[in-house]
């Protein structure tokens, strides 16, 4: 089993997964006058930060393909619920730093990115 699988397709897998939590907070939070903090959850999203080393070129374009559409259905490792989940994500912005390029060897340093849940 593939540890990530966008729109039902598997993935390489990363070389990092970090998993993350955020709470979502009412609009009216704050801090009032008495120094109490007033979160108002009002729900919680989770973020994904993903990395690949060492990829070749086709590699990182297949990647980078698997995570383009606007918003995408990500089964993987869920550290919560201790379950695979399918959860709708977008994804923030992407970094490729070139490693080697040259006639026959064209290697990526990296491949980054977050997926943030809708």
């Amino acid at each position: 089993m593939a540890m990530i699988t966008v729109d039902g397709v598997d993935v390489k897998t990363p070389s990092s997964f970090t998993w993350g939590l955020q709470d979502i907070s009412a609009s009216e939070s704050g801090r009032t006058d008495d120094t109490i903090m007033h979160k108002n959850r009002v729900g919680q999203k989770r973020t994904i930060s993903l990395q690949w080393n060492g990829l070749t070129w086709q590699e990182t374009a297949e990647i980078l393909q698997a995570f383009n559409p606007e918003y995408i259905d990500v089964k993987y490792p869920d550290m919560m619920s201790g379950e695979y989940e399918t959860r709708k994500f977008y994804v923030g912005d992407r970094t490729a730093p070139v490693k080697i390029w040259f006639v026959g060897k064209r290697i990526m340093e990296s491949l980054s990115f977050d997926i943030i849940e809708v």
